[in-house]
């Protein structure tokens, strides 16, 4: 290396300066190499090391308990749906699931997954985790169904129809399995759905459809409601039990929504034939008072219904529609109380508008 003509000050820095930059370089190559250092000792290393999450080629990430020897893997179906089965009788839940998904994980082909299915939604269920123990009953009814006897079929079902009225009764659902976040009627609902979708003329189909209807009605959803019961009245009708039931609180839905549709009165009409209907396909029924009551009812809440429609026209000083509702109040209810000021409404405007109204021209 050449050095430039430099007063003596200046060369020695400069010296100083190479220096430094070449120490800098060793530090730097001795780093790499004990970083490759390093690498290599981790290749040369076993696979799987004593952690508590594991890897393993096909099956992914589990956890191990520290000490545990991992002897409850296994290296036939049977086996390993054996130790399943034995770890949930000791009520080891968390290692009889792992051992069940193992089953379904390795030995997808073999004649056990639908077992391990099954003992894997007993395990949610046993954990409290009812919404992974409902959807784990409702793949092996829709993947393994063929494989299961009619007796473990109908225990499944079972199952999930419990599951279900826990939720309308109102349990908690859970965010990502764990954390509570109020009850949902919404899963409620779907729960019920996914019952009666695959047995709707089983046992549990009539009463999954009413209880759908309840689902709604918890929601305040009343349209929802009366369109499930009105769908059980139609589909078991030849079930009367159930027909009456659905058709009677069906007409109830349409009650309660009445009552909360100020401006819409079709609601209440459609209440009111709802419970008409009932009377007559039911006459000797023992709620046949009650429904005749609630007609009352709906019929007041009719009239007053009307009564401020025709109000708001009145405002309005559009006097024709005004008198169709006021008229509406005596047609629909002549008894109300509002019928005598509809009355006298009706005779006010009738005037108004006789002296708004064009004179007749000559022909």
């Amino acid at each position: 290396m050449v050095l430039p003509h430099l007063p003596a000050r200046q060369l020695i820095c400069w010296c100083c300066v190479c220096r430094t930059f070449w120490h800098i370089l060793a530090v730097m190559r001795r780093s790499c190499m004990k970083l490759g250092l390093v690498m290599a000792l981790l290749v040369a290393l076993p696979f799987r090391a004593p952690a508590p999450l594991i890897y393993r080629p096909g099956e992914g990430w589990t956890y191990e308990m520290p000490g545990n020897k991992g002897d409850w893997r296994k290296l036939r179906a049977k086996d390993q749906l054996d130790v399943a089965q034995e770890a949930f009788d000791q009520k080891k839940y968390r290692l009889a699931l792992k051992a069940a998904q193992r089953v379904i994980a390795i030995w997808p082909l073999s004649d056990y997954p639908h077992k391990a299915q099954y003992i894997a939604g007993r395990c949610y269920e046993a954990r409290k985790k009812d919404e992974k123990a409902f959807d784990a009953y409702q793949t092996l009814l829709e993947k393994y169904a063929k494989y299961a006897t009619p007796e473990e079929t109908k225990d499944v079902q079972h199952r999930q129809y419990v599951i279900a009225l826990r939720f309308l009764h109102g349990e908690w659902r859970k965010l990502w399995g764990r954390i509570p976040f109020f009850p949902s009627m919404e899963l409620t609902s779907e729960m019920f759905a996914k019952i009666v979708r695959y047995g709707p003329y089983g046992e549990l189909g009539p009463p999954s459809q009413m209880n759908i209807g309840a689902a709604r009605e918890k929601q305040k959803e009343y349209p929802l409601a009366v369109q499930a019961y009105e769908l059980a009245a139609d589909r078991y009708s030849e079930q009367p039990t159930v027909a009456v039931e659905a058709l009677y609180k069906a007409a109830l839905a349409y009650n309660k929504q009445a009552r909360r549709a100020e401006y819409d009165q079709s609601v209440a009409g459609q209440a009111i034939s709802a419970f008409t209907d009932f009377m007559a396909l039911y006459p000797n029924d023992p709620r046949g008072g009650e429904a005749q009551r609630m007609i009352g009812q709906l019929k007041a809440v009719e009239a007053r219904g009307n009564f401020k429609v025709a109000q708001y026209y009145e405002k309005q000083k559009q006097w024709p529609g005004a008198l169709v509702y006021y008229n509406e109040v005596l047609i629909k209810n002549p008894s109300s109380p509002l019928a005598g000021q509809a009355r006298q409404r009706i005779e006010v405007l009738a005037k108004r508008t006789s002296r708004t109204a064009p004179p007749a021209q000559p022909k």
